[in-house]
């Protein structure tokens, strides 16, 4: 596949249901996870134009920044510190409809306002974090949690 998207104007769900096969043609013959998350990052951030969309990989006992796309990031993250912690920690996904509302929130950028956060898991391990950040409040709800959730399973 060539590597230009179609982006999609329409629901929440359209956009998803569009931006999903391409994903799948971008990273399905690619055997680098690094090159795979960064363009899954990408891809996310045309169709959807959030604030911030990336990767936090596991090393160790921490969470370390990877690949994303939108204003700089927290580099570190220890397990159970802010949202991505906790998600890692609880190996599930969390919304959150007000960063400033989730007990110990990691501020990374004073933009962000709402974010949702997927695990993904290889071999019942947490391997990797997508964390996604809204300039909106609420912006994140169970139809985003249901696509994000099946896009980080094509990489786990």
């Amino acid at each position: 596949m060539a590597e230009d998207l179609i982006i999609l104007y329409g629901t929440k769900e359209e956009k998803y249901k569009n931006i999903i096969p391409q994903i799948e043609a971008l990273i399905g013959n690619e055997t680098d996870r690094i090159a795979n998350l960064a363009n899954i990052a990408a891809a996310l951030k045309e169709q959807f134009h959030w604030l911030w969309v990336g990767f936090y990989l596991v090393k160790g006992d921490e969470l370390v920044l990877g690949p994303f796309q939108g204003p700089v990031a927290c580099t570190r993250i220890k397990k159970g510190r802010g949202v991505c912690g906790a998600c890692w920690e609880k190996k599930e996904t969390i919304i959150v409809p007000d960063v400033e509302k989730f007990p110990g929130h990691i501020a990374c950028s004073s933009l962000s306002k709402s974010e949702i956060v997927v695990p993904v898991i290889h071999n019942g391990e947490v391997i990797a974090i997508l964390d996604v950040d809204s300039a909106e409040l609420n912006r994140f709800d169970e139809t985003d949690k249901t696509y994000l959730e099946k896009i980080v399973s094509l990489i786990s």
